[in-house]
């Protein structure tokens, strides 16, 4: 018999009605949603079900329980059997089953949040048997799964058709050769995990490697005694100096970043774009605001009061998109590369482009008094700052002048250069003055407001890191990105009023785990958060207004970021959570980001402003295909940035072994302590053993390490003192020394959850007299 509801629904029937009402057993909706495989909304199932009237609020109820049961999981308005796959998954192959069956596991899991990644056993149609479109252990696959009727104890869950190879790679080793005076050498890898752990080369298996250079190996001896024995099987470059260090992130990540042939010549021979089905908007002085080292420029903007007569101190808000969509056609090389890359990766030292120069730097980018073809869109805004109408239009436009963020805010706050002082009064002051508009509405509309710093890298001539510093926070930033978000949202709007299919910005709301755990943090600072209701960002911006003036301020602010889920791209929408928005898609940026180019595409194809739209038959299910690759592109961008950031700081701190910093407790866990310097931002480690005489456990709710002995405790958020004991830079890991005396507290064992709660939190453990010896640590996805 089926689990009754414990929860009394809001129709006032008892839960042994409901059946009588027409409404499902538990056990049968839950078997519903699950047939579904993808997700489904509340309106699929009351249709299924036939559920009408005040039936669908009982139904909300029971669809609530079984999400707070853990029992389905939700986006937005999307549900899901909680633990299951969407239809369409990417996944790496991580081996294969007894049976000799190849085994995949998603890209994208969080095994804190969702426990240990599902297995899915890959097939492989046999009319699908291409060349390059079998599989083997350690490739990347896109594949349409389904879950399995008889699942076995440890086998796998799923079922997964392969539709698409997207990387083959066999296991390999990448790594620093240092050569000896006999020929041989030894490789010092590049994984942070592995740091310390060399290889041997041997002059025979050196394949002319010399040393500095980044190479690709394989072991080819692992014995019980000496070190693994290894041959170069790739040199990949040299290491010499610092500007190659963004190397080791290239290949550890395999970002392409050599254009095919194919591409480089559609590139080379496009045309400039002629006049032919565009609007002629030449004379609009729409301007482009960048950093000053910008090398393209692919939007402008420009801003005029509404003369409408309805619209007393309104304004109209144009926004101006490189025309990519032009030149990178669908199907093309230039258009297969682009979606491989997924979007630009940049580095300190280098940008590797999503497209050829030709194409990014010189026929998309507004340069400024040239000719060039856009996609722009007018909005019309309130007094306010609402937007009452927009409209988007294929241009040829002539930017007015090329300014720099700095230059723009200094003409507005009374320092206008040559460039800024003749369109001080007709083209910025206006920008400024509908940004004050937008910034009302902004405020209205509450979106998530994270007080962190972004630092940034200056480099010297020969890459090296020359200083980092923590640039303003201008106007003129905040002025073009609420532009772009308005334009983005315009984007997302037409195309859903026009029933075209697009790939959405989404970002889901934080998981249950994830709030119940920032509910725990607080209350040790005494204060709460609230359990129930709808959740929005200003619930998070109310705690971080409460904390601003505080110690903790930095804590909080952290803490929270860490409590949002990952942004991602989906054909489905289930909103922003972070922007507090409905409906908002990716359009201002197609010269780096191929989910704009698909936005691009698609309004081409509504509103029937060139044949260069979107392909015939482009559905839902591909552009998901789509959003899934980008979305692990993004990711794999993201660390090999991070990655490439640590190495370099931690060559520019090589040389300063022995000295003091201050810095904060970023991360706290069962093994150690990670603490962000202050000055550079440098991230490091102090192991939990080299804490103390005392033994430290992790208290989880209070994201601590709390001695045992003393109550002395080291908290997430603390400003500490830190000696600099050890940097590897090739790993870009850094190992610190605690100089700070811990917060004074309680005797661990003393407080009222007591010792064996935080001693259950901890898998290290210690001997009769040694040191603590952390226990393996568990491994984290990425948010």
């Amino acid at each position: 018999m089926s689990k009754p509801f414990s929860r009394k629904p809001k129709t006032d029937l008892p839960a042994s009605a409901l059946r009588t009402r027409g409404l499902p057993s538990r056990d049968e909706l839950v078997a519903f949603i699950t047939e579904q495989g993808g997700k489904i909304g509340k309106r699929e199932i009351a249709r299924a079900f036939r559920i009408t009237g005040d039936d669908r609020i009982a139904l909300k109820d029971m669809l609530q329980e079984l999400a707070d049961d853990g029992v389905v999981g939700r986006r937005g308005k999307k549900i899901s059997r909680a633990g299951h796959l969407p239809s369409v998954t990417l996944g790496d192959v991580i081996g294969r089953d007894r049976d000799g069956e190849l085994i995949a596991t998603p890209v994208e899991w969080d095994e804190d949040e969702l426990g240990p990644a599902p297995k899915i056993l890959v097939d492989v149609p046999a009319r699908g048997r291409k060349p390059g479109m079998v599989p083997g252990v350690g490739d990347r696959v896109l594949v349409r799964v389904e879950p399995l009727d008889e699942v076995e104890p440890g086998g796998a869950t799923h079922h997964g058709r392969v539709i698409k190879v997207l990387s083959k790679q066999s296991a390999r080793v990448l790594g620093i050769f240092r050569g000896l005076p006999d020929g041989s050498g030894r490789l010092v890898p590049v994984d942070k995990k592995n740091a310390g752990r060399e290889l041997a080369i041997s002059a025979d298996d050196s394949g002319g490697a010399s040393d500095g250079d980044l190479i690709a190996a394989d072991i080819v001896k692992q014995g019980r005694y000496g070190l693994p024995a290894a041959r170069v099987r790739e040199r990949l470059g040299s290491l010499k100096s610092e500007r190659a260090v963004s190397l080791i992130a290239i290949h550890t990540h395999q970002i392409p970043h050599v254009f095919p042939a194919a591409a480089l010549a559609e590139a080379e021979a496009a045309p400039a774009a002629s006049m032919r089905g565009r609007e002629d908007w030449r004379r609009l002085p729409l301007v482009t605001i960048d950093p000053a080292d910008a090398k393209d420029h692919d939007d402008a903007v420009h801003a005029e009061a509404d003369p409408a007569p309805d619209n007393p101190g309104g304004f109209i808000v144009t926004v101006a998109i490189a025309d990519v969509a032009g030149y990178v056609r669908p199907g093309s090389a230039l258009d297969r590369e682009a979606l491989e890359r997924g979007n630009s990766v940049y580095f300190p030292d280098r940008v590797v482009p999503m497209l050829p120069e030709r194409i990014s730097n010189d026929l998309c980018s507004l340069k400024e008094k040239v000719n060039r073809p856009a996609l722009a869109v007018r909005m019309y805004l309130g007094k306010g700052g609402r937007k009452i109408r927009h409209s988007f239009h294929r241009v040829m436009m002539k930017s007015a002048a090329k300014l720099s963020y700095t230059q723009a805010q200094a003409a507005i706050d009374g320092a206008p250069d040559d460039a800024t002082g003749p369109l001080l009064e007709t083209v910025l002051r206006p920008l400024w003055d509908a940004y004050a508009a937008l910034k009302n509405a902004r405020d209205v509309r509450g979106p998530l407001d994270l007080d962190l710093p972004e630092r940034k890298l200056l480099l010297k001539p020969d890459g090296s890191v020359d200083r980092v510093i923590v640039p303003a926070r201008l106007d003129a930033h905040k002025l073009i990105e609420e532009f772009m978000i308005q334009a983005n949202v315009a984007a997302a709007e037409t195309l859903e009023a026009k029933r075209t299919p697009l790939v959405y910005r989404v970002h889901d709301a934080p998981s249950l785990e994830k709030l119940e755990a920032l509910r725990e943090l607080l209350k040790t600072l005494d204060t709460e958060f609230p359990k129930s209701g709808n959740l929005r960002p200003s619930h998070f911006n109310g705690i971080l207004r409460r904390m601003a003036d505080t110690e903790n301020a930095t804590l909080i602010n952290e803490v929270v970021l860490r409590t949002q889920a990952q942004a991602e791209y989906a054909s489905d929408n289930y909103g922003h959570f972070g922007l507090n928005l409905r409906r908002y898609a990716h359009f201002t940026s197609p010269i780096r980001r191929y989910a704009d180019l698909i936005v691009h595409r698609a309004l081409i194809r509504a509103l029937d402003l060139g044949t260069d739209g979107l392909p015939d038959g482009t559905t839902p299910d591909t552009l998901g295909e789509i959003g899934a690759r980008i979305s692990a592109a993004e990711r794999r961008a993201m660390a090999a940035e991070r990655e490439t950031v640590d190495r370099l700081i931690a060559h520019f701190l090589s040389d300063q072994v022995g000295a003091t910093f201050s810095g904060r407790i970023a991360g706290v866990t069962r093994s150690g302590l990670f603490v962000k310097l202050d000055d550079t931002g440098a991230d490091g480690f102090i192991p939990a053993a080299t804490l103390g005489d005392d033994y430290f456990v992790h208290d989880e709710a209070a994201r601590a390490l709390v001695g045992e002995r003393t109550g002395e405790s080291f908290r997430l958020g603390d400003h500490v003192d830190v000696k600099l004991i050890d940097a590897a830079p090739v790993a870009g890991a850094l190992r610190f020394e605690m100089l700070s005396e811990g917060r004074p507290g309680k005797v661990a064992g003393r407080g009222k959850r007591g010792m064996r709660r935080m001693a259950a939190t901890t898998s290290g453990s210690r001997g009769p007299s040694g040191p603590y010896k952390p226990g393996p640590k568990k491994a984290k996805g990425r948010r």
